[in-house]
């Protein structure tokens, strides 16, 4: 456990442990996905209507057996485990996606990701975004840069919005274009913290998120994101802070540093009402 937000090698270490984590929970999961068709895993509902499989209750009970003796001084946060308050008093979190992307894992669509951040006071130091069935691991540690299976990534440095490669929800991305901006949509991407690795890596230039994106949806994903030179926020332009009492964002837009500000002035006149998926 680092003992500051600070200590470089502790948080090496730590991140060395997340992804030895990770990787062994994808190896976990893939049984369960099948490329191309539906996943033979069982399929129940959660209350508010998202889905939940088998892998994903599996790889949690996993990630939180290995992971917390490992860290003993952070809480717990999870999509697939019961919330405790107890992490509100707590400065070091431990915040988890078993499976981002559970409908495109369903489905046989090899975008989904297992995600894990280590926060301090609210803002990730050490984040691991790990895409099993594409063998692409992103990583990145708080002042170390971000990396794509061991290779350096930088955000796109476009500061011009014609011609630049935005996804995102199709409703969002519609009414970019419908205010005349001449944008590249890209395909949707089930898992959104793939969605905006993609923007780390340079992939695309810019990823839009809707209403009701939760922390362990994006707290592994945002530091990649910044350690990559790019910014992720709110419509505020403000950074995102974690371990609320109410894990949830609204609309959220990333991007290289130079093009942040030309989105984020585009984004902010978006319709903001719930659109789907994030």
């Amino acid at each position: 456990m680092p003992a500051t937000p600070t200590d470089t090698a502790a948080l090496t270490m730590a991140l060395r442990a997340l992804q030895e984590a990770a990787m062994e929970a994808g190896r976990m999961a893939l049984p369960y996905f099948k490329r191309g068709a539906r996943t033979d895993a069982r399929v129940t509902v959660k209350e508010g209507g998202s889905p939940v499989t088998e892998a994903d209750q599996l790889v949690d009970r996993f990630l939180a057996r290995r992971l917390q003796p490992l860290f003993p001084d952070a809480a717990w946060l999870s999509e697939e485990s019961v919330d405790n308050p107890v992490r509100l008093d707590h400065r070091w979190v431990l915040v988890v996606d078993p499976i981002d992307g559970t409908r495109g894992f369903m489905a046989g669509d090899p975008r989904w990701t297992i995600c894990i951040a280590l926060t301090f006071d609210g803002r990730p130091v050490a984040g691991i975004v790990h895409a099993p069935a594409l063998a692409e691991t992103f990583v990145a540690v708080i002042g170390g840069g971000a990396q794509r299976n061991g290779i350096g990534v930088t955000a796109s440095q476009r500061d011009d919005l014609n011609g630049a490669r935005i996804a995102g929800p199709k409703a969002l991305v519609d009414a970019l274009q419908q205010k005349g901006t001449a944008i590249e949509r890209e395909p949707y991407v089930p898992s959104l913290a793939y969605r905006l690795a993609a923007v780390a890596a340079g992939s695309i230039d810019a990823g839009i998120a809707s209403i009701n994106s939760h922390d362990w949806d994006l707290a592994a994903v945002d530091l990649i994101v910044h350690e990559a030179s790019g910014r992720l926020t709110g419509l505020s332009g403000q950074p995102l802070i974690y371990n609320r009492p109410l894990p949830r964002h609204g609309v959220l837009v990333a991007a290289g540093a130079a093009f942040h500000p030309h989105i984020l002035a585009q984004a902010q006149h978006l319709p903001l009402r719930k659109q789907g998926p994030a």
